[in-house]
Order: C-alpha cells, then sequence, then structure tokens
C-alpha cells in the first residue's frame, strides 16, 4: 500500500468540507436580520435581542423532516425539505405567539457532496426567510459508514421571542370560543412511513404519477413544502385577541389541539367545514385506512389551529385571508373533559 492512512482516505473529505462551507454560506447570507451581529462561518452565531421589547421571553423548539426525506432521496430533489425543516420548528415557537428570531441546523451525511448539501441549505435559507428568522448557523457533519450514498439527516432549532404578558400558552382559552383553521399545503411532514409505504410499494405508484384528483405528479404533491404560518399568525396577534395556538404534526388535529387546552375545555371540530386534499383520500383508499387512524396520523388539511373569542372570528378570517391564507371557522370550544370531538 503506498502512503500512509489520510482522513479523505478513511472517509471524510476535508476538501469538499470547504467547498461545501463556501456554498452554504452563500445560501445562509440571503437570511438575515439587522440584529445579527455574527452569523454563519465562526464558532458561534451572535445576535442582538430585537428592541422595544420590556420583558422579552424566549421560546425555543427543534425537530426534524423525518422519513419525507426518503421522498427526496428517491426523487432526487434536495432543495424543498429544507423549507420543512425550517417549518416544523418556527411553526412550534408561532404556536406560543413568538416571533421566530434565529434558526440552526444539522446536516449528517455519509459522504459529502457539497453541491446536495447546498441545495439542502438553500431550502432551509428559503424558509427562513419565509419565517423572517436568520440562519445563524449550523453544522454539517461527515459520517462514513452511518448513511447509504447520497442519504442524509436533518435537525433544526429555532428560537424565538415574546413579550412575557403575550404569551399565548391556551390559559385563556374558554368554551364559546371560535376555532379557526388555516389550510395546509398537504401532508407537511407528518405521516410519511404510511403514505409510502401504501402509495408507493403497496399500490407501487411512481413519483412522476399522475394519480386522479391530483393536478401534478405524485413526487411533487409528497414534496410540497409544510407551509410556514409566521407572518400572518403575528400580523393576527397584532390585531385580534387570541387565545389558543396549535400546531398541527404528528397526532394530528386530536393529538396537538389538546396540549394547549386548559382543564374543563374541549373541542369541537366539524368534518366537511374545510376542503381535504385529495392526497388524504388517496391514501385513505390505497390502504383503507379508518378514520380514527387517518386522524391520529395526518393533518387532514389543516396545518395551523386558533382560538379567538366569537365576535372576533370575521375579523380574524379577513386578516388571515389578507395575510394569503385559506381559513375557516372549524369548531367551537365547549365546557367538558380536555380533548377533541371530532364530528
Amino acid at each position: 500500500m503506498a502512503g500512509g492512512w489520510t482522513y479523505r482516505r478513511a472517509g471524510v473529505d476535508l476538501g469538499a468540507a470547504q467547498r461545501s462551507v463556501e456554498l452554504i454560506g452563500r445560501e445562509a447570507a440571503t437570511a438575515g436580520r439587522p440584529e445579527v451581529l455574527a452569523g454563519v462561518g465562526g464558532f458561534g452565531g451572535l445576535i442582538r435581542l430585537p428592541e422595544g421589547y420590556r420583558r422579552p421571553v424566549l421560546v425555543a423548539g427543534c425537530d426534524g423532516v423525518g422519513t419525507k426525506l426518503a421522498v427526496a432521496f428517491a426523487a432526487g430533489r434536495h432543495d424543498t425539505v429544507g423549507v420543512d425543516l425550517v417549518a416544523m420548528s418556527v411553526n412550534d415557537v408561532l404556536a406560543l405567539g413568538a416571533e421566530p428570531l434565529f434558526f440552526l441546523d444539522y446536516l449528517a451525511v455519509g459522504r459529502l457532496d457539497p453541491e446536495q448539501a447546498a441545495a439542502v441549505v438553500r431550502g432551509i435559507a428559503r424558509g427562513c426567510r419565509e419565517a423572517g428568522c436568520a440562519l445563524l448557523g449550523g453544522e454539517t457533519a461527515e459520517l462514513p459508514g452511518f448513511y447509504p450514498p447520497g442519504q442524509y439527516d436533518l435537525a433544526g432549532f429555532a428560537v424565538g421571542v415574546v413579550e412575557a404578558d403575550a404569551v399565548v400558552d391556551g390559559t385563556r382559552a374558554v368554551p364559546g370560543d371560535a376555532l379557526i383553521g388555516l389550510a395546509s399545503a398537504g401532508l407537511h411532514s407528518n405521516g410519511y412511513s404510511l403514505a409510502r409505504r401504501l402509495l408507493l410499494e403497496e399500490r407501487g405508484h411512481a413519483l412522476d404519477q399522475r394519480l386522479p384528483g391530483l393536478d401534478r405528479t405524485l413526487g411533487e404533491e409528497l414534496l410540497e413544502p409544510t407551509r410556514i404560518y409566521v407572518k400572518s399568525v403575528l400580523a393576527l396577534l397584532k390585531e385580534a385577541q387570541v387565545h389558543a395556538l396549535a400546531h398541527v404534526t404528528g397526532g394530528g388535529i386530536p393529538g396537538n389541539l389538546p396540549r394547549v387546552l386548559p382543564e374543563g375545555v374541549r373541542a369541537r371540530v366539524r368534518w366537511g367545514s374545510w376542503p381535504q386534499p385529495a392526497i388524504f383520500r388517496l391514501i385513505q383508499e390505497a390502504g383503507e385506512v379508518e378514520e380514527a387512524e387517518m386522524w391520529r396520523t395526518f393533518n387532514r388539511g389543516l396545518g395551523f389551529l386558533a382560538a379567538v373569542p366569537p365576535e372576533q372570528a370575521p375579523t380574524a378570517l379577513e386578516l388571515l385571508r389578507a395575510a394569503g391564507e385559506r381559513a375557516w371557522v372549524v369548531g367551537e370550544l365547549v365546557a367538558g373533559e380536555r380533548g377533541v370531538d371530532l364530528e
């Protein structure tokens, strides 16, 4: 054997890592805020708290993209899952009334492909721009032998800020409040293990196939990014009284809405008061999935929920629609054991 062992021979390419840093830095630079003092490239990011807060509270959240990544691998498209990564965390901190301030990402690969990594971060930067937060830093780790060629995993971390007396924690929710639902963009980033099993494996559908009810290919439908609700909901919070907010992710409406309801308050959700995207029907029919399983696995077309006083519901709908959301009154809060009735 000529020559000794090197890090590259063991599976870690420092040249590719440097190329990735250069490409990623360009993408990250597109997602900033005036408060950023130092971003990607140093040992840590520096950012000031925005001016105007009297008693600022930081709100933090972290999440991943799950097996939606398997669709990205199969499709060879990597510039959308970064939006999902940002959305899953910023929508969570938003559910407490917080404005997302900055985001950090973690990208782990078996073998680093600088262009692929840059495509992923391009999506992350896009998501940060949509959320109005800074992409303050992150980590790209090359882990030889951990992932098959071309595959990777993602994790994301968001930090937001909210005035102490403006935290939306659900404690003000009362029976009689109107429940407003904001449309999802489809599956978002939940339920993909079941969706992939039924549509791609059991039914054998191809990603470039157009299925009945879809106006695009199955791959395009499955890779549609999670909707980011930050700007529209922050606009709502400025103009209307909001008693509770919920991000509908894994567990669906029954698993997420009760998390923000106080004791003695129950939600009544009226099925049919909003349109369900066709992808959910296709999944249900492909595996004869029972209604209860659909509810606890998927968002069924609603990605975010807000509880408001009933007299403010028309104003809230007007504000959300003006901000570009499709929104409906989908139910109300009632007295009862904490939980959700689906009618």
